[in-house]
């Protein structure tokens, strides 16, 4: 099994990477991702140990930690997409490849020729399908609006009940494509449209014997200009004996979004499959910071499909650039949509009754929001 032969129509339905992790610095301790009101995540998980003729041996229960939800996951891989993320520059790899950028106007122009970026598709939990692209504007139209006309749904009720028949969704691919394919790597949901394509890239990171080691900080105010004064507080970090991260490529999925004329090309869906393997090239390749406190490095990995083990990792090199090049984007990638820094910074509370109110779409059902 090679790169060269996954999307074929009798391919495998998906492509298995999984990478075993240690802490930096022979560490014992690492701190997984928290969640509100429930702190670290452990629970009882049934495992089978074999022998190398596939032969259960024993069957036992293992208490196994989530280090990182699908959803952070997520956050984590698009970060790689940058040679500097806080300062938004794309890394060099990425060279060509369609984004988009909400600006706004500069701090020394009102007359939009000083804009300023805000977020990207690359940055956004909701990617394309955020707010900071939809409510703003393109060539001064409506982005949401110029979407949809693309999209080539069909409105039922004005601005709230949309139709999506089959032939929709071949447009509906190639449109996110053409914007910003990473919104097709990770999934997106358009609620107002009934838009939701899942994940093609699905991950996760797993702590397995895991145990809770509790500790305690203090916050020092030593000018005592606040009112904390001099709090202790418990926080909890983990051990175990093995840290593993699971990467799932939907080659199904994948091949869905195109057929013979329709949909994407062999050559975009090369594309999307490159920039799978790209991203979890990056973080396998040198040490990854999690958060603070789980700064890990990948110590080995296998690649597999749901019918053959122990792929030889050379098969799977992504070649990135190649993979650009063959869509042919053309020189202009980046779309800026404009958000003007009046509305987008207006505080709360002091909202013109003159302007309409923008309305909130629901959350999105695996949003990529980054957790605690």
């Amino acid at each position: 099994m090679t790169l060269a032969n996954l999307l074929r129509p009798d391919g495998p339905a998906c492509l298995i990477i999984k990478a075993t992790f240690e802490p930096l610095g022979d560490q014992d301790r690492f701190q997984p991702a928290g969640f509100p009101e429930m702190g670290h995540v452990i629970y009882d998980a049934p495992q089978v140990e074999k022998d190398k003729d596939g032969k259960v041996i024993r069957q036992f229960t293992e208490k196994v930690c989530i280090v990182d939800s699908a959803a952070s996951m997520a956050n984590h891989l698009e970060t790689l997409c940058f040679a500097n993320p806080t300062a938004g520059i794309l890394h060099s790899d990425l060279d060509g490849l369609p984004y988009v950028r909400c600006v706004t106007d500069g701090k020394s122009s009102t007359e939009g020729n000083d804009r300023r970026m805000v977020v990207s598709t690359l940055t956004e939990g909701h990617r394309l399908a955020s707010d900071y692209f939809l409510d703003a504007t393109l060539n001064e139209r409506n982005f949401r609006k110029i979407l949809r006309e693309a999209f080539g749904i069909t409105e039922i009720k004005k601005d709230q009940t949309y139709f999506v028949t089959p032939d929709d969704w071949w447009t509906i691919y190639t449109t996110i494509f053409q914007y910003d394919p990473n919104s097709l790597v990770h999934g997106i949901l358009f609620a107002k449209e009934q838009i939701k394509i899942s994940r093609l890239l699905t991950a996760q990171l797993e702590a397995f014997g895991a145990a809770r080691v509790g500790s305690s900080g203090v916050k020092f105010d030593r000018l005592g200009k606040t009112n904390s004064g001099q709090p202790i507080f418990s926080k909890d970090e983990e051990t175990a004996h093995r840290i593993e991260a699971t990467f799932l490529i939907d080659l199904g999925l994948l091949r869905s979004y195109g057929h013979e004329d329709n949909g994407l090309s062999a050559a975009q869906k090369n594309l999307l499959l490159h920039l799978s393997l790209w991203k979890v090239e990056r973080m396998l390749s040198s040490p990854f910071r999690f958060r603070s406190g789980c700064h890990l490095q990948c110590v080995s990995r296998s690649f597999a499909t749901e019918t053959t083990t122990n792929l030889p990792e050379e098969n799977f090199r992504s070649s990135i650039a190649s993979a650009i090049d063959d869509c042919e984007f053309g020189e202009q990638v980046v779309t800026d949509v404009y958000y003007a820094a009046a509305k987008l910074f207006q505080a709360q509370g002091s909202v013109d009754a003159s302007e309409p109110s923008a309305q909130v779409e629901p959350s999105e059902e695996e949003g990529d929001e980054p957790e605690n």
